[in-house]
């Protein structure tokens, strides 16, 4: 079982948001940090009382105007694309691999993403005190995953609960699709129908 496809089967990642707004953290840190350093003169007097807009760098964009405006366009488009794809991405919905068990030419056998999940989810909802199940099936195709969600009935015993749907549920679902390992992660509600008492 590789560690990615566990952290799939507890949530989705959010890996690459958090790497991208870290970065623009730490270039905003560092942009402060060095306009803090010429401002208190740690770079020389001079360097400390110069204009924000560089002279020369505000007459060589006077003396190319085309070009300059020309950049500002392209860089303005480039980001704005960037931009989009970004929000579009993170909006997208989470990937739900149907799993290839045999790819035989002429004798291809692929079980989708809904199958499995409808799958396990009747026979978690057959294990004694669980009222209601949610399954989800996530990860990749080399990789695959669950996400349980079993609300329990009154009087349930986590305990058991939990025995039986590790040595029914998750591994018949192993042995049917033929892997060793079948990352899950498991969340437990309480039913709201009734009174909340669960040992």
């Amino acid at each position: 079982m590789s560690a990615s496809a566990a952290r799939r089967a507890q949530g989705r990642s959010y890996g690459a948001e958090r790497t991208l707004t870290s970065l623009v953290g730490l270039l905003g840190v560092l942009a402060g940090a060095g306009a803090l350093v010429v401002g208190m003169g740690w770079l020389g007097q001079f360097r400390g009382h110069r204009p924000v807009l560089d002279p020369i760098a505000v007459g060589w964009l006077g003396d190319h105007a085309l070009y300059a405006r020309i950049g500002a366009v392209v860089l303005g488009l480039l980001l704005l694309v960037f931009g989009l794809w970004w929000f579009f991405r993170s909006l997208r919905p989470e990937r739900r691999p149907d799993l290839k068990l045999d790819e035989t030419i002429g004798a291809e056998l692929t079980v989708t993403a809904g199958a499995l999940a409808n799958a396990v989810q009747t026979d978690a909802e057959s294990v004694d005190g669980v009222t209601r199940a949610r399954v989800r099936s996530v990860g990749t195709v080399a990789d695959p995953a669950l996400r349980i969600t079993l609300w329990l009935a009154e009087g349930a015993e986590v305990r058991r609960v939990w025995e039986d749907l590790d040595a029914y549920v998750l591994t018949r679902a192993r042995e049917s699709l033929g892997v060793e390992t079948l990352p899950t992660a498991v969340r437990l509600e309480l039913d709201t129908t009734g009174s909340a008492r669960v040992r």
